[in-house]
């Protein structure tokens, strides 16, 4: 296949890498295990896990679901943790078993836990107490699983007090109390294959039921191996400090920081509220830190937090963002403040997740997301599936061994989106320019037409939030008479600022076509979110008038 992007790696980034290097995701987490057994590789809330402890733990804890559930190979874990310890030990323990681990965000209603869980049709769920009430009511009336509860305070060194348990969950087992049961059962070897699988990543959840991206242990070990190849010009085997901030159960962090991590021997510092901007800015002030990842909005907070531009950047040798459009002001700021350039990546829960990424050698933003990873191919390609050419705008479709062979029961809908020559087809629109550069220009579901033209939120986004007192924004498309659809831009002013509808509407004329004007402005105090911190335009509409 032709990949002009190859001639535009960075030296010592190899064209392909071999997907069939480990087993499984389970035997490349025992590969680094063995390798820095005596190095640290967890840190949550004054806690240090150890990769031997991280390996024993992760053991007992594979013993007790195999030994005490009953559980076998390809049963479905849920797992419903913020970043706290448990969280990798659960995982990796899950993984030795040979379960399938179904990620659940802890912010979950009852109503999405109960769709996910039936439809992942889960044997067991490990859940963190303080949301047991979900778990209670989501499970009221329906067939009954193994129940697992932690403590917020569970590996920590400094106990915390234990939350109340929510009492309609009844035959529970405490986590602490598996993995004392679990040290004293024998684990069998169990044969796990690369296309085993290894996670359900829900997805497509802010559009409707969310559906699982089946994703094979081959898919997440070739995508572990293609992020390694790419990262290792920048990085120190046995040196790196990560910071997770993104949450684990989401694959980027999952597969960028928490495998990524390990590989490298590495130092992973779970942040578990982000959302405590202060919190967060106090933690990082901590620590030396070499690598950190995030989305636009977290960026954003950071650098609005007081205290943040006085932290020690000199260690700083990475920072990645993905999830969602990185803003050129956010960038630019970031880059001022800490002397390091955002590098953005891109990818999706159906590819394990990252397609392609900024080259490491990068020092500034360029408003791209890079090439494509080794061994991986990218097309942008019309509606009728033909390849377009440089630079011209259509559906971004990969192919690689870290795309997902399907979604989980749902073959109809697993067959609209891959084509007949085994590429899966994004929904995003993008371009790409001759040296085999990336451009995201936005989702296809979210693209606005006006009077027959195109226009595309991220655009517009990206000019309102470089205006002076505009601390975020987002638009969306309304119905409109005369034109089809109209732009309605919501903006969030900084504390103080003062805007007016003509200011903001004033400022981005010359700066896009006329007909990508906000025809309305609407301030509010806050943009819907997902926890990652993706825009929720489905919540901007309901508040349309």
């Amino acid at each position: 296949m032709n990949r002009p992007w190859l001639a535009h790696y960075p030296e010592g980034v190899p064209a392909d890498i071999d997907p069939a290097t480990y087993p499984s995701l389970a035997a490349l987490i025992a590969t680094a295990v063995a390798r820095w057994r005596d190095k640290d590789a967890f840190a949550n809330r004054g806690t240090r896990l150890g990769y031997g402890r991280f390996d024993e733990l992760s053991r007992n804890f594979a013993a007790f679901l195999h030994g005490r559930l009953g559980l076998r190979k390809g049963d479905r874990l849920a797992v419903m943790l913020p970043n706290v310890l448990q969280y990798p030990v659960a995982m990796y323990g899950a993984l030795r078993a040979g379960l399938v681990v179904v990620n659940v965000n802890p912010l979950y209603s009852a109503r999405e836990l109960r769709h996910q869980m039936e439809d992942a049709q889960a044997a067991a769920i490990l859940i963190l107490a303080d949301v047991s009430p979900t778990l209670g009511e989501a499970i009221e009336g329906s067939a009954p699983c193994h129940v697992i509860v932690t403590q917020s305070g569970d590996l920590l060194d400094s106990p915390l007090p234990d939350s109340a348990i929510d009492p309609r969950l009844r035959g529970f087992t405490l986590f602490r109390d598996a993995l004392r049961e679990g040290a004293t059962l024998p684990l069998p070897e169990i044969a796990i294959g690369l296309d085993d699988l290894a996670f359900l990543q829900y997805t497509g959840g802010t559009t409707g039921l969310s559906k699982g991206a089946m994703l094979t242990h081959g898919n997440m070990t070739a995508n572990a191996l293609q992020k390694l190849a790419i990262f290792k010009p920048r990085c120190v085997p046995g040196g790196e400090v990560y910071i997770t901030a993104l949450p684990l159960y989401h694959v980027f962090a999952l597969t960028v920081n928490c495998v990524g991590c390990l590989q490298l021997g590495g130092l992973n510092v779970l942040i578990t509220n982000p959302r405590d901007m202060p919190g967060f800015v106090q933690e990082l002030d901590r620590w030396r830190f070499t690598f950190l990842s995030g989305v636009n909005t977290l960026f954003n907070g950071l650098l609005n937090t007081p205290g943040f531009s006085e932290i020690d950047f000199s260690a700083l040798r990475i920072t990645l963002s993905g999830g969602m459009a990185l803003q050129s002001a956010v960038a630019r700021r970031w880059h001022e403040v800490t002397g390091v350039a955002v590098l953005e990546g891109y990818g999706l829960s159906e590819t394990s997740p990252c397609l392609t990424c900024c080259p490491m050698t990068a020092t500034e933003y360029s408003g791209t997301i890079g090439l494509p990873l080794p061994t991986t191919d990218i097309r942008i390609r019309d509606e009728s599936g033909n390849d377009l050419p440089p630079d011209t705008p259509g559906e971004l479709c990969a192919r690689g061994p870290q795309v997902m062979p399907g979604y989980w029961r749902r073959p109809e809908e697993t067959r609209a989106v891959m084509t007949a020559d085994g590429f899966f087809r994004t929904g995003d629109i993008a371009t790409m320019d001759a040296r085999g550069y990336v451009r995201l220009v936005d989702r296809k579901k979210d693209m606005i037409i006006v009077s027959g033209f195109n226009v595309y939120p991220n655009e517009v986004e990206e000019i309102a939030a470089s205006m002076e007192g505009v601390l975020e924004c987002a638009c969306i498309g309304v119905p409109d008479e005369r034109a089809g659809e109209a732009v309605l831009l919501f903006v969030v002013p900084r504390p103080g600022a003062v805007l007016t509808v003509a200011a903001v509407r004033e400022y981005c004329r010359g700066k896009i076509a006329p007909y990508k004007i906000p025809q309305r402005v609407e301030f509010i105090d806050v943009i819907p979110k997902t926890n990652v911190g993706k825009l929720l335009r489905r919540e901007l509409r309901k508040l349309v008038k």
